[in-house]
């Protein structure tokens, strides 16, 4: 039986308008999609949101919206505890668990700095869980400003006690998968990949699911593989094959390149963003995105989903 967080989930991006304003018609556009495309829930408020160009208002607002455009149909959770000094950032996840969120989304490298050690990290993390008891928590090993993997100890006695529902690995490494699913085994902490090339394997060995940026592209097909991989394992092989390639894509000035993909494709947005520069996709990126659009399109077909 699926865990209560599983599936396919886009870590969202956020639409802006042309003035650099938050675009929330976009962002009702573009819950429906995901909902459409197979999405079990949206990972919003996240590093692919420019949470670190957000104002604390705009990252609250953002996941209202969400919430409210999603109406219960798939699970939302929310991040955006960006600050550095840890009471502050205490009291943003407070604030974004109330706004209605299944889960609130702690962020691994705000916990400690790069320099401190793992009892830092252990110290900052319990007192977070102690001071807001009724938090139901995830956790998401962001790799900006730095990656910081979560120890063995700390997953397995977090998953062993509940304190955490849900975990987004960015290790990017197999061994350290497999591992996971075994010190995991028998509790309800959920782990998502969201790392493509390892997603198939990861999926056969027992992960629960994907929460990566190429959802902003095609979650259609990500939700297929889902779906799919263990009644259809060759299909789901050469589907994963294109899936690596294409994700690829993600080097190419992500996140304009997946708002140009969704105002030329699906939801009507700008390509402004606050992380990048829009000028950076220039033409021969645009043709890449026309070229992968062609692609998905194939790809939708011979699976029989809708196009």
């Amino acid at each position: 039986m699926a865990k209560a967080y599983h599936g396919c989930w886009p870590t969202m991006i956020t639409p802006f308008t042309a003035d650099n304003k938050v675009d929330y018609n976009a962002i009702k556009g573009l819950v429906e999609w995901y909902i459409k495309r197979g999405s079990t829930g949206i990972f919003a408020v996240c590093q692919s949101s420019e949470m670190f160009f957000l104002s604390e208002q705009e990252k609250l607002d953002i996941a209202k919206a969400v919430v409210d455009a999603a109406a219960g149909r798939i699970k939302v959770i929310a991040s955006g505890h960006t600050s550095d000094d840890h009471q502050k950032q205490i009291d943003e996840l407070g604030k974004m668990a109330e706004i209605g969120v299944d889960a609130v989304v702690l962020v691994s490298n705000r916990m400690a700095k790069k320099d401190e050690g793992e009892d830092v990290f252990c110290k900052n993390a319990d007192d977070i869980f102690r001071q807001l008891p009724n938090v139901t928590f995830g956790l998401y090993e962001c790799p900006y400003p730095y990656l910081r993997l979560l120890s063995d100890d700390f997953l397995t006695d977090s998953a062993k006690t509940g304190k955490l529902v849900f975990l987004k690995d960015v290790s990017c490494a197999r061994d350290i998968q497999k591992r996971r699913v075994n010190l995991v085994k028998g509790t309800n902490l959920s782990l998502f990949n969201a790392n493509t090339v390892t997603l198939l394997d990861s999926l056969i060995d027992g992960y629960d699911g994907y929460n990566g940026v190429m959802a902003n592209f095609h979650i259609d097909l990500y939700a297929w593989l889902y779906e799919n991989f263990a009644k259809e394992p060759e299909t789901a092989r050469e589907l994963m094959d294109f899936l690596s390639v294409a994700a690829m894509i993600e080097a190419r000035c992500y996140p304009v390149s997946a708002k140009w993909h969704q105002n030329a494709f699906d939801v009507p947005m700008t390509t402004v963003t606050r992380s990048k520069d829009p000028a950076l996709l220039n033409e021969n990126g645009i043709h890449e995105m026309e070229c992968l659009h062609r692609m998905e399109i194939a790809w939708r077909k011979r699976l029989g989903l809708a196009l």
